[in-house]
């Protein structure tokens, strides 16, 4: 969502809020952040971005990558254990947000 006729600072706080309120961040780890979208599927999943690109995993039944774009094996692996780490927080994050 863009909002062409407020001033340039204005648009960027605003698009800031409205990002964290549909896409919120459940945390940030070094260069990524995990989250996910408020109006996604039912069955509980997470997106990680990074500069190179995204991914999501699905944490249940057990935790599997679902998709990627731009992101190599290696990447992948340091996500997903980045993510079993804070496996839990995620879950609680989903229940709170999706209650």
């Amino acid at each position: 969502m863009r909002f062409e006729n407020l001033p340039a600072f204005v648009a960027r706080v605003s698009d800031r809020c409205y990002a964290s309120s549909v896409s919120p961040t459940v945390f940030l780890e070094g260069k990524y952040r995990a989250f996910f979208f408020s109006r996604e599927e039912a069955r509980i999943h997470v997106h990680i971005s990074s500069p190179d690109g995204e991914a999501k995993f699905w944490l249940e039944p057990v935790l599997a990558l679902a998709a990627h774009t731009g992101l190599t094996r290696k990447e992948l692996t340091r996500m997903q254990h980045i993510i079993e780490a804070h496996h839990a927080e995620v879950v609680r994050a989903w229940r709170k947000h999706f209650s």
